[in-house]
């Protein structure tokens, strides 16, 4: 990467992380301290249901839980497990996944100084599910200056192909960009029923932000606030073909910035 006179998406995202430094964003990627961030800028209606948060896996008790329910920590990206029969998990199991997620700083991964600071916790949240037995699909956003520009939806989760991941204008017109990570689907993906509310919320809480990608999750009709990332997928996939990795690092206006 040219971190000295970066023009592409990668290299502006990593140039950020040295030269724009924003303490007050430790609280937007806590999982749990940005859901009253969100409960006052746009309603509590958006926010998935909280069960509860703990410091450690031990301090659970699973007698108070629902049969079924999402465990993740407040701290990390892919610390996310689905229960879906609380008598059937393996406790010793989840305790080992869980302490070593604990002890994980993503600081020291890929330099996300955001996350530096955030204290690790457990939480769980309400198991959400599509009536029509959909499988839900969440929708990243990539939004420059407080505006959403563009948005990829993730799916196929699980499945023996991987995830796939397409990406749309904002008028939800299918666009030639491929991610590093997945392929396009060959299913159809119609356009979110809340796709304008999602939107709408966005701009809200991405308001005065330079670059962050804002995600959100559609179930049943209804939208839900899913989290911030300000370094998409930590700052390091390079989207094809390379024309839009530029095109996308020119939308990052650094002129304002001394380095």
């Amino acid at each position: 990467m040219n971190l000295k006179n970066p023009r592409g998406f990668t290299e502006k995202q990593n140039w950020l992380k040295i030269h724009d430094i924003h303490p007050e964003y430790a609280q937007l990627v806590d999982k749990l301290k940005v859901r009253e961030i969100v409960k006052e800028k746009i309603g509590e209606k958006y926010l998935i249901e909280l069960l509860g948060s703990w410091d450690r896996f031990e301090d659970i008790n699973f007698d108070l839980l629902p049969q079924k329910f999402v465990l993740k920590c407040n701290h990390d990206s892919g610390s996310v497990k689905l229960i879906t029969d609380k008598n059937k998990i393996d406790k010793a199991e989840l305790s080992k996944f869980f302490s070593g997620r604990l002890s994980l700083n993503p600081y020291c991964l890929g330099r996300e100084y955001p996350y530096k600071t955030v204290k690790p916790k457990i939480l769980a949240e309400r198991f959400m599910e599509n009536d029509s037995g959909e499988p839900i699909r969440d929708y990243k956003f990539l939004c420059f200056n407080g505006e959403p520009k563009y948005v990829f939806v993730c799916s196929e989760r699980g499945s023996e192909s991987g995830t796939k991941f397409d990406f749309f204008d904002m008028d939800f017109n299918h666009l030639d960009i491929r991610s590093a990570d997945g392929e396009n689907s060959k299913k159809l993906i119609e356009k979110p029923i809340s796709f304008e509310e999602m939107k709408q919320c966005i701009r809200v809480l991405a308001k005065e932000i330079r670059f962050v990608r804002m995600d959100f999750y559609e179930i049943n009709g209804k939208c839900y606030f899913g989290e911030y990332t300000f370094f998409d997928s930590g700052g390091y996939d390079v989207y094809r073909p390379i024309e839009v990795e530029y095109k996308l690092g020119d939308m990052i206006d650094i002129s304002d910035i001394n380095d």
